[in-house]
């Protein structure tokens, strides 16, 4: 076969693992790479050409900003004044919690944005006797829509401003995708806030509890268990914490007599409270001394970096970790450092002083030597995932371009639509990119429509800008099943949401962001 042949072949091959969902992200995008330089289709240095690139290079450094807003408290401090407020009625709630994680994943991602906040949905909801299933699908529309607010919303923003460039266009603004983003954000939410009562089930999760929000929750629950009367207030600040750890079987803990009120012999942690395990039984009296067992449960306090310590030295095993606790702590130790730093790489993005990758790379570097994050944090921060995706199925992008696979593409559309209306092409080019989303990754989808859209335009002899961010839009509307984003799949279990119930509400929205797409883009980067 010839170049294009394979190119189509490997496209069509690359969609059906990807529908299946029986074979990872990841494999499947290395293997897109690697099957085109083994059909001749890309040189090995081009094949691999993605796990270099500067795109991929500045997605990874964004997760890594992301963890410092996270890690240090910001987004916990975020979700504090929404319980602060004591909002009521669910239209207003949807507003402010629309508002404010719409915000969010403008800066720390879709992911990070209702990962924060989603706790936090479910215990407001609660105490205004509202069913979180109302309220969650809602949350992760909004956050979808934020993501196009800024160039680090959401990786496909990057991906686009990139394609404009190779396509003979320019790069995108940091703030530029907000001139489309504003008016989505605000349709979607006057959308979910009048519509979505009547469109989404009152229907509750099958354990809906009422999860913690913050760490002197964690500390409450922690009150019964123990039969010890805990200080809340004390237990928690940026400076120190409470771990809850188990002594497995082969601890060299088992048989050491330990009180409430003793210090561990390596960290010099405090030991609050024991609890024995297999009997459950709690220890006798609160400065009662106690022999250890396999199974006791054991409260220790300190600084978090003497606890992160102590559940890594194999006596004990973790319950929850101390990092997740840290996350609890509002404005907790680093927040200032990461605010400052994520406002300067603003700033550079917004100016354009330096390329976009150097601007990431430099804040990370800076949280690194600033010690808001670790070095193990900073790995455990990037989204694998995402990155491979991204770095394998952009060689699949030149292909389409180099091969004239595209032109091909785009030939075929004209034909079909006729070369007179760049609006008729826009939206036959949403559609398909809509369609695929809702089963594949989106930053895929634009990977393959992309270079599509770049052989139209010229072929139209139109500017390339506003196929590019029509695609953003587009790409953006995932909304009609579950596995379409993450978000949509993380609401799911605590809504009680089944695969139905996201149609519904979300068909009009799709048509809503079509609409944006094809008719107000083009009005602000005409062809």
């Amino acid at each position: 076969m010839d170049p294009v042949a394979w190119t189509f072949a490997i496209l069509g091959l690359a969609v059906v693992a990807f529908l299946s969902g029986r074979i990872a992200l990841e494999v499947v995008a290395v293997g897109v790479a690697l099957a085109l330089w083994a059909t001749g289709v890309l040189t090995l240095p081009e094949a691999l050409a993605g796990f270099g690139d500067a795109t991929v290079i500045f997605i990874a450094s964004l997760f890594v900003v992301s963890e410092s807003l996270d890690a240090t408290g910001v987004t916990a401090w975020v979700g504090q004044q929404v319980m602060r407020r004591g909002i009521t009625g669910r239209g207003r709630l949807v507003v402010v919690l629309g508002l404010m994680v719409a915000v969010l994943a403008a800066f720390i991602s879709i992911n990070g944005a209702v990962a924060a906040l989603l706790p936090v949905v479910v215990v407001v909801a609660v105490k205004a006797r509202i069913v979180p299933s109302r309220l969650l699908i809602p949350l992760a529309f909004a956050a979808s829509a934020g993501s196009l607010l800024t160039l680090t919303g959401t990786p496909v923003n990057i991906v686009v401003s990139d394609a404009a460039v190779a396509a003979g266009g320019r790069a995108f603004g940091f703030f530029e995708f907000a001139l489309a983003g504003v008016p989505v954000v605000a349709l979607t939410i006057a959308y979910l806030a009048l519509f979505g009562d009547r469109l989404l089930p009152a229907r509750s999760a099958d354990q809906l509890g009422d999860p913690p929000t913050d760490a002197s929750e964690v500390a409450r629950g922690w009150r019964d268990s123990y039969q010890v009367s805990l200080d809340t207030g004390r237990m928690f600040s940026v400076e120190e914490g409470v771990a809850e750890v188990l002594i497995p079987p082969r601890s060299s803990l088992v048989g050491r007599t330990v009180f409430p009120g003793m210090t561990t012999r390596r960290e010099n942690l405090v030991i609050l409270a024991v609890r024995r395990g297999a009997e459950g039984e709690a220890a006798p009296r609160p400065d009662g001394e106690v022999t250890l067992r396999p199974g006791d449960a054991v409260l220790v306090q300190g600084p978090w970096e003497s606890l992160e310590r102590y559940v890594h030295t194999g006596d004990v095993t973790p319950v929850t970790s101390p990092q997740s606790l840290r996350r609890a702590v509002p404005l907790g130790r680093g927040a200032k450092r990461a605010l400052v730093i994520l406002a300067i790489m603003v700033v550079l993005l917004a100016t354009g002083v330096v390329p976009p990758v150097v601007a990431g790379l430099l804040a990370a570097g800076a949280l690194l030597v600033t010690r808001v994050l670790s070095i193990p944090q900073t790995y455990r921060a990037i989204s694998w995932t995402t990155v491979v995706l991204i770095a394998g199925m952009i060689p699949l992008s030149s292909a389409f371009l180099s091969t004239g696979a595209a032109d091909v593409v785009a030939g075929a559309l004209l034909t079909w639509i006729g070369d007179t209306s760049p609006h008729l092409a826009l939206l036959v080019l949403c559609v398909v990119t809509v369609v695929l989303g809702q089963f594949i990754s989106n930053v895929a989808t634009v990977l393959v429509v992309a270079p599509i859209a770049a052989s139209v335009s010229a072929a139209l002899d139109t500017s390339i800008q506003p196929f590019m961010m029509a695609l953003t839009v587009a790409g953006a509307a995932s909304f009609l099943t579950p596995i379409a984003t993450p978000v949509n799949l993380m609401v799911m279990q605590p809504g009680g949401y089944r695969f139905g119930d996201y149609w519904r509400l979300g068909l009009p929205l799709v048509i809503v962001f079509v609409a944006v797409a094809v008719l107000w883009v083009p009005v602000i980067w005409p062809f």
